[in-house]
């Protein structure tokens, strides 16, 4: 993940102390995370966690979800948290002063992409098109979020800007199931995938934890060109 600390990332599970370097590197699936209600935010997080998947994307999607960053910051030393769905140098500074320890977006500006820098943390502008990633790469980003993977073509796409486009990695996210993370994570151009199967709907309702636990176990286990490790 781009970040202006020089430092390798440190093996999961990270303190809250911790920085973070790449959170490309935490887990092969980085969780998507839809908090409605706040209070569910930090069962949810350790039952992520417990699975072996620490890093964890809360999307700024509901009204719930500063105080659910806020919440996992505070409460789950072991979860690397972060806010994804930021579109503006306000929500920018408003998951970082709750706690955001990286950013996701789903696209990019150059006044996005600027305050992403200034904020401090690892940050993922979200990409779709060779434009684009040639832009970020101009700007010496080199980690980035494809978006929305299956609709913008899939691993043939990223398999395609592979040899013109090496220096870059990416997390790709949108219509990527258990079936297929394998086949993004055999890419020399992946390093992880994002994804919201671990919290199927009915359990998050359910309030679950055991069950989300045990998906998330199964992700964190899938590898290139299998099903598990």
């Amino acid at each position: 993940m781009n970040s202006p600390l020089p430092s390798a990332p440190p093996p999961p599970p990270v303190p809250a102390s911790a920085a973070v370097a790449s959170v490309l590197d935490l887990a092969p699936v980085l969780p998507v995370v839809v908090v409605e209600d706040a209070a569910d935010a930090v069962p949810l997080a350790r039952a992520l966690v417990a699975g072996g998947l620490p890093a964890i994307e809360v999307t700024l999607r509901t009204p719930a979800a500063p105080d659910a960053v806020r919440a996992i910051a505070a409460e789950v030393p072991d979860a690397v948290v972060g806010a994804g769905t930021v579109i503006t140098p306000e929500q920018v500074r408003e998951v970082v002063a709750a706690g955001a320890r990286f950013l996701v977006s789903p696209g990019w500006t150059d006044v996005l992409l600027e305050s992403m820098r200034a904020s401090g943390v690892p940050f993922l502008p979200g990409v779709s098109t060779v434009s684009e990633v040639v832009a970020l790469l101009e700007r010496g980003v080199r980690e980035m979020k494809f978006f929305p993977a299956r609709a913008a073509g899939g691993t043939a796409y990223l398999k395609a800007i592979a040899g013109p486009l090496p220096q870059a990695r990416f997390c790709p996210t949108g219509g990527i199931g258990p079936d297929s993370a394998p086949d993004y994570l055999a890419l020399p151009n992946v390093a992880c995938v994002g994804g919201s199967w671990m919290l199927p709907a009915d359990a998050v309702a359910a309030r679950d934890w055991a069950r989300i636990e045990r998906l998330a176990r199964a992700a964190a286990g899938l590898s290139a060109g299998g099903t598990s490790r």
